[in-house]
């Protein structure tokens, strides 16, 4: 392949698609990292209890995004994916505003839902609106970068809430500020595009019935509940890590919130290497053993975890850790959108995060629950089931693809005799 072909090519969407997932990974994060002084001004103290408080938020979350990523097939056939995404990014903008100004814990639980609606169209539509813009370029690659944004928020995003927190910046503040940049993404989507430029729209209305019969095919494929299965344990390992890791140095290795906040996002960091590197160099065909590779790695170093007690070196397993989470979400739905080239790519990658999210928030409760009981060193075995089971799931493909070309080479073989 040429250098010319290898090349990445961006327009104003692409940029739109930059600072959607920035600001999405930004009030998915600012919360946790201000989990710990949050739950002491709004009475679910984390050290007393309350880290099972802390991880229903994110079932909140999860709740709302299912919903709305149900829908969002819809939405984007009626409206168009630019038009739905801009609006979902404003509502999010305006969800994690009022978090801001909660003055209690069923008030921000109600404002973490409402966030959770405009996310889940974010999350249903962002990625194909990607695959759209680059089908005939290698869409794989231009969904793994774009993705690599998230982990840019996450990092900057927790490093930042961290320092302004240490120096004694409101939390609310720095919400608030997180929530304007909500707002100002989606005027990229929403302002009047320029003539010619590149943005792809549906040019009729389809029906809810031929919606509804596309999430049939593919969930009558058998091949699709394995990678369904994959990302929902994905999501799981890799927002225990995001949600919890903050709150775990604070708690567990008795450090300030700035370090708190500097652990996310080292292993945020190790996210958006891993993504853009692989973004650039990685081939198509190659993304399945990418995942399996990355899965088996992760298991390894996620099982150290609680078992240091250096905060560096936990800092060193995190980023590692990291690099090898970032594969997963976009891996795995470009990965399966390839093998299910006969379907409806948008409705692939919805079906899909309605397993990712979901992962998200009942593992994120679960440790949070097992921390009540156990504490937050133990519920950290999570990571390595997580991990465990995509490198099983992987395994299974790759044999299961080796025994059809086998099978395939000997057909082949007695035929020409």
């Amino acid at each position: 392949m040429t250098h010319q072909q290898r090349h990445l090519k961006f327009g104003r969407y692409d940029y739109a698609q930059f600072s959607s997932y920035f600001s999405y990974a930004s009030g998915s994060v600012v919360v946790p990292v201000a989990l710990v002084a949050m739950s002491q001004q709004l009475g679910f103290s984390l050290e007393e209890g309350g880290m099972t408080s802390g991880g229903a938020l994110q079932i909140a979350r999860t709740i709302s995004i299912v919903f709305t990523m149900i829908i969002c097939g819809f939405l984007g056939a009626r409206f168009g994916k630019r038009l739905t995404l801009g609006y979902s990014i404003l509502a999010m903008g305006i969800g994690i505003g009022l978090c801001a100004i909660a003055p209690n814990y069923s008030i921000l639980f109600t404002a973490i839902l409402i966030a959770g609606l405009g996310e889940g169209i974010i999350e249903g539509l962002a990625t194909p609106f990607t695959q759209d813009l680059h089908v005939h370029e290698e869409p794989g690659r231009y969904i793994s970068f774009s993705h690599s944004f998230w982990s840019v928020g996450i990092f900057i995003t927790v490093l930042l809430t961290g320092w302004l927190m240490l120096i004694g910046v409101s939390w609310r503040y720095i919400i608030l500020g997180v929530s304007a940049c909500g707002i100002i993404s989606s005027l990229l989507y929403l302002l009047p595009k320029r003539h010619g430029q590149k943005a792809p729209e549906n040019k009729e209305v389809v029906k809810p019935k031929e919606i509804i019969n596309q999430a049939k095919t593919i969930l009558k494929i058998p091949r699709f509940w394995l990678f369904f299965i994959a990302i929902f344990f994905a999501g799981g390992g890799e927002f225990c890590l995001t949600y919890w890791s903050a709150s775990y140095i604070q708690i567990n290795l008795q450090a300030t919130v700035w370090a708190g906040g500097l652990g996310t996002a080292i292993f945020a960091l190790g996210m958006f290497v891993s993504r853009t590197c692989w973004g650039y160099i990685i081939r198509q065909k190659n993304i399945r053993l990418l995942i399996l590779y990355s899965a088996i790695t992760g298991l390894l170093f996620s099982s150290c975890l609680q078992y240091t007690n250096s905060l560096w070196v936990f800092f060193v397993i995190l980023f590692v850790c990291g690099i090898a989470t970032g594969p997963f979400w976009p891996g795995i739905q470009s990965y399966t959108t390839e093998i299910l080239d006969n379907t409806d790519s948008t409705m692939v990658f919805i079906l899909l995060s309605c397993a990712g999210i979901p992962g998200c928030g009942m593992f994120t409760l679960i440790m949070g629950i097992i921390g009540d009981h156990y504490g937050l060193a133990k519920a950290l075995f999570l990571v390595p089931v997580c991990f465990s089971m995509i490198a099983i799931i992987f395994i299974l493909d790759h044999l299961q693809i080796n025994r059809k070309a086998k099978y395939a080479h000997n057909l082949t073989h007695h035929t020409e005799k």
